[in-house]
């Protein structure tokens, strides 16, 4: 995790509250592997003390990696994670969400595009993918044909389930879950 340890102890609701969106952007990243660039952790606390938007954040990555050119894999894993950082800060701090297959997709155009040429789109294809996180095992993902479908059910299935009574764990456990099956 990136250090932003000064920031720890802010009173102020609108840095402390952007400290923690910087966070789970960031600690959303690294899930996938994906580490941060220095001058990411820069532009960030630079939002977090109000001296600049997020939509600044946004221009000055994008410039950042305009100007540097030609990049090898990990530089553009890097680039990637700066970019999605900071459009996961963007969405979360526009505080609107409805929980819909619509909105899931709405969400994954915002976070990648300017990335990944499918951004937004649901794929026509099947895939598989080697997780890191797995140890090298794959997931198996929905079948291509079946994908609205699946999101339809996933989506209806959540919005009838019940987190009263459920402890922290309990939670957790079941949207671990709920991933698993969304991508399977």
């Amino acid at each position: 995790m990136c250090n932003f340890d000064e920031y720890k102890r802010l009173t102020e609701p609108d840095k402390k509250e952007k400290l923690e969106i910087w966070q789970t952007a960031i600690g959303l990243q690294d899930v996938d592997g994906l580490k941060p660039s220095d001058y990411l952790i820069e532009t960030a606390k630079q939002n977090i003390d109000g001296k600049i938007t997020i939509s600044d954040v946004k221009e000055r990555i994008n410039s950042y990696y305009k100007a540097k050119g030609e990049r090898n894999d990990s530089e553009n894993r890097t680039e990637e994670a700066d970019k999605v950082s900071a459009h996961i800060v963007w969405i979360l701090a526009e505080k609107t969400f409805k929980f819909s297959p619509a909105e899931f997709i709405s969400i994954h155009r915002r976070l990648f595009t300017g990335i990944y040429k499918f951004a937004g789109v649901i794929r026509d294809y099947n895939i598989s993918k080697d997780e890191w996180i797995l140890n090298g095992d794959t997931i198996f993902y929905a079948s291509a044909d079946g994908i609205k479908e699946t999101l339809d059910y996933d989506f209806a299935a959540e919005k009838k389930f019940d987190y009263k009574g459920l402890n922290i764990k309990q939670k957790g456990t079941h949207n671990i879950f709920c991933v698993k099956r969304k991508l399977s």
